[in-house]
């Protein structure tokens, strides 16, 4: 983006007293020394939120808002506008009617944005629909839909110019990205969606034809959004090319189907869990990534602190016993688990799994898949792993009565078992287990400690902003904290509480203002008073008792330690646990 101070925007901050002369010089400054953009400097050093200088300037240049949600992205514009020019100029044309170019926008005032502009749309013969943008979005956008648009879009030249039943014939299984990329057109717009989607930290792909077009999401840090609408046509290329690389069947439309594949990305091997499931439009693909450098985390990387950590750490250590873990999909319970075998990984230690998929590779562990097409399920391979002279089980998941009752006997008989279970927080372990058929006096024998978890996004370090908690936020923190044990809030900041913010994104966090994500925790240890509650009286009420009684820190607790902290913001936290 030119830098450039737009006069009337400049104006109108100094009519309302929000720009000293001070703070425009040192702003001034540092647009000739950065070149960066007059706005996006006033959003960074806190003169205005994004949202309020969007409005502003709406009121100022009489021009419509767009959000970033409410934009489907037109591939072909790729090719006739490029990354550098919406990146110099700060300008992102959208959509195209016969008459029309729109196009978002963050600084009207930018002559020589006008003029790129200006002629983009003469060179088409259209008139312009200008929008405001903030920055946020802009960058969002920017960053999430050119880069692969434009990868994709020049593939998509070729595909139009082939036969896409021509590259339905190819039938190995390539597992390098430079050989994917070097095959035929379909596979060049696979290879460009899977590099952009591990480039910008993607957990999932998710392919989903609408009625005339296909969409594209990619969900980065737990949040889905829209990266990129392709043709309709290009779909059954799309999924067939993908089936053959998970090695599923072609002609099979009308099931569901689930694979996997790997390929290289630069000198790292990353895995892709596939999954196809037939809608009125044609056929989904979901595409998991799976990358295996995350099994060397460890369990404080992740969050975990305090008495939640200490817990886990003593009770990893007993001979024998069940942790159980819970929490919804795509809470990071695997990535715990891994972190869990990590860090009791030895020679002295014989570790087998049983997982669906395998996620993380992890040394000097037995890692085994299950198959449930051919019999080989959690249950059938609980009793297999028995067999294996095992000191420590991971079942990756007890889904039903015969796991739940084969990992309590194992539990029981001398071998540590780590599991997954659904369920919303710690309290709902006990009861969930004994709807399985757990009998209840097996429970506090065989349950050492059950641990509950979310993930909340990261707040970029490097455009964060600080800002004091509004009297609303500073309630929601000091009744957090009278409920809290004293240990636990005696190192924490005091008031005035000072939290973090959302800023407008850097090149850091790709323009999301996030970046990473950190867990959120409750754990909940077997006690006698437990086990007696367990026997004679259970209920909601007498189990949440019992937690405050061991001082249990709770997962929305946990998350307004790391508010204050400056992990995360408030927003985030209302938003993954709002209680």
């Amino acid at each position: 983006m030119a830098a450039q101070v737009p006069q009337l925007l400049f104006n109108e901050l100094e009519r309302t007293s929000l720009l000293t002369p001070e703070v425009a010089a040192d702003l001034a400054n540092q647009m000739q020394t950065d070149e960066k953009d007059f706005g996006a400097l006033l959003v960074e050093h806190g003169v205005i939120s994004d949202d309020d200088l969007l409005k502003m300037k709406a009121a100022i240049y009489q021009l419509p808002i767009v959000k970033a949600e409410d934009i489907d992205m037109d591939p072909e514009l790729s090719k006739e506008v490029s990354d550098s020019t919406v990146q110099l100029y700060g300008i992102l044309p959208f959509s195209r009617t016969s008459e029309a170019l729109k196009v978002a926008m963050v600084n009207p005032e930018n002559i020589d944005a006008l003029q790129a502009l200006k002629f983009i749309a003469s060179d088409q013969n259209l008139a312009l629909e200008k929008y405001l943008v903030s920055y946020k979005d802009f960058g969002a956008l920017s960053r999430n839909f050119l880069s692969l648009t434009s990868e994709v879009g020049k593939a998509l030249e070729s595909v139009e110019s082939e036969n896409p039943k021509e590259e339905l014939r190819i039938s190995e299984k390539e597992t390098d990205l430079n050989s994917l990329t070097a095959e035929a057109p379909v596979s060049k717009v696979v290879a460009a969606i899977i590099k952009h989607a591990v480039d910008t930290r993607t957990s999932d792909i998710h392919i989903e034809p609408l009625e005339n077009a296909i969409r594209l999401r990619f969900r980065i840090d737990g949040a889905l959004q829209t990266a990129l609408t392709l043709p309709l046509s290009l779909l059954s290329a799309l999924v067939t090319r993908i089936k053959i690389l998970a090695e599923l069947k072609i002609d099979e439309m009308r099931l569901a189907q689930d694979g996997r594949f790997s390929t290289k990305i630069a000198d790292k091997t990353v895995d892709f869990r596939v999954s196809t499931l037939p809608t009125r439009n044609g056929e989904k693909v979901e595409l998991r990534i799976l990358d295996p450098s995350i099994g060397n985390i460890e369990l404080s990387d992740l969050g975990l602190e305090g008495r939640s950590l200490q817990l886990i750490v003593e009770n990893l250590a007993k001979p024998f016993g069940s942790i159980l873990i819970t929490g919804p999909t795509g809470s990071g319970k695997s990535t715990t688990l891994a972190a869990c075998l990590r860090k009791i990984s030895t020679e002295e230690v014989n570790i087998v799994t049983l997982e669906d998929p395998i996620e993380y590779y992890i040394p000097g562990v037995n890692q085994s898949q299950i198959h449930e097409e051919i019999g080989y399920t959690f249950a059938s391979g609980l009793r297999h792993i028995l067999r294996q002279d095992p000191d420590v089980i991971m079942v990756g998941e007890i889904r039903d009565h015969e796991t739940a009752g084969l990992a309590t006997q194992a539990a029981l008989t001398g071998h540590v078992v780590l599991s997954t279970i659904h369920t919303n927080d710690t309290i709902g372990v006990i009861p969930r287990l004994l709807d399985m058929g757990v009998e209840k006096y097996l429970i506090a024998p065989s349950l050492n400690l059950a641990v509950a978890q979310r993930l909340l996004r990261r707040v970029c370090a490097d455009c964060r902003q600080v800002s004091p908690a509004t009297p609303s936020e500073e309630k929601m923190i000091t009744d957090a904290l009278a409920k809290m044990p004293k240990s636990s809030v005696e190192s924490l900041p005091q008031r005035p509480y000072q939290l973090a913010r959302a800023g407008a994104g850097c090149k850091s966090c790709g323009n999301k203002a996030y970046t990473g994500r950190v867990a959120i925790v409750e754990a909940l240890a077997m006690t006698d008073e437990l086990e007696r509650i367990i026997l004679t009286d259970l209920s909601e009420e007498k189990l949440r008792a019992e937690s405050r009684r061991q001082e249990m820190i709770t997962m929305y607790e946990d998350g307004i330690i790391k508010v204050l902290r400056g992990m995360t913001t408030i927003e985030e936290l209302m938003r993954v646990a709002n209680v």
